[in-house]
């Protein structure tokens, strides 16, 4: 086994664990917005981001640890700006969203981020789709769809729903905007995502009026921000650097799954028929996606 296939397995690993360590956010933000407002959530979220990779930081360079990496330079400085701003209105949209759907349905529409993400590294950034994750594509939206809709024989959206569609919608932009800087230092871009991004939206919690938790919930959300944003998002560009956006995306698909079965644990939620016909829909799609990378990873 080579060099370059033992960085793309490790690459692999890095996706996954993402994916498990940000599964834990949905059902646990739901339970955490009984006692904080949800640009309050999303704010300290972030900021639990920076906060832990800013010490994390620390202890690498203290230990040796770390791996030199190039830092940000003024080239990067578009997409870190976009990078931040998008990271200001995607949780929000997102804790908003978590307010106003259960738990499970917010979970599995997290997997239309992979669509938007995909769509856009073609579009924009002429990163390759094949006809598989085309189609796993398709499908996802399906099921995207038949979770938007209030339910059976009614032709209204789900309000929650589809603020949970507009984070994935910024988080797609975002996704490749930090793909064009993935080669540089990734604790120093989870940083300045949690620094920036978190103050923003503490900002904007107190020009809407919301007012801060108790410190024992403030507490709470930091720690779950370190873990499902901070540790989560250094592993996810981690990943990226060998696997690029879309590739990413496909194996990190398994975290909305993940955050079902978690939803259905801490929060007993029991979902309708809706709910079951698209999980199966993004089980299938999920399959493809990941069958298509591991199809192009044999290829010489």
């Amino acid at each position: 086994m080579n060099r370059y296939t033992n960085k793309k397995n490790l690459a692999v690993v890095y996706a996954i664990l993402a994916a498990a360590l940000y599964a834990v956010n949905i059902p646990l933000s739901k339970l955490l917005m009984h006692h904080a407002g949800a640009t309050m959530m999303a704010a300290f979220l972030y900021l639990g981001a920076g906060a832990g990779l800013t010490l994390y930081g620390g202890i690498e360079k203290c230990t040796g640890r770390g791996k030199k990496q190039e830092p940000l330079t003024k080239k990067e400085l578009p997409y870190t700006i976009a990078m931040v701003l998008l990271d200001i209105v995607a949780p929000i949209l997102l804790m908003f969203g978590i307010a106003r759907t259960n738990s499970a349905n917010a979970s599995l529409l997290n997997n239309f981020e992979i669509v938007a993400t995909s769509l856009i590294a073609f579009a924009i950034f002429r990163e390759t789709i094949s006809k598989r994750l085309l189609a796993a594509i398709l499908l996802v939206t399906a099921a995207s769809a038949i979770l938007s809709f209030e339910g059976a024989g009614a032709f209204t959206f789900n309000a929650g729903s589809l603020l949970v569609l507009g984070a994935c919608l910024c988080w797609g932009f975002e996704n490749n905007c930090t793909k064009k800087i993935s080669n540089k230092n990734s604790t120093e871009i989870v940083v300045i995502k949690g620094w920036f991004s978190g103050l923003g939206s503490l900002v904007v919690a107190f020009l809407v009026g919301e007012s801060l938790p108790e410190p024992k919930w403030i507490l709470a959300i930091l720690l779950l921000g370190f873990v499902a944003y901070g540790l989560s998002i250094k592993l996810y560009i981690m990943a990226q650097k060998d696997l690029g956006a879309a590739k990413t995306s496909a194996f990190y698909s398994i975290a909305p799954f993940l955050g079902v079965a978690f939803g259905m644990v801490l929060l007993r939620e029991r979902p309708g028929v809706q709910f079951y016909l698209a999980l199966a829909i993004m089980a299938v799609s999920t399959a493809v996606m990941i069958k298509d990378t591991v199809m192009q990873e044999k290829q010489p």
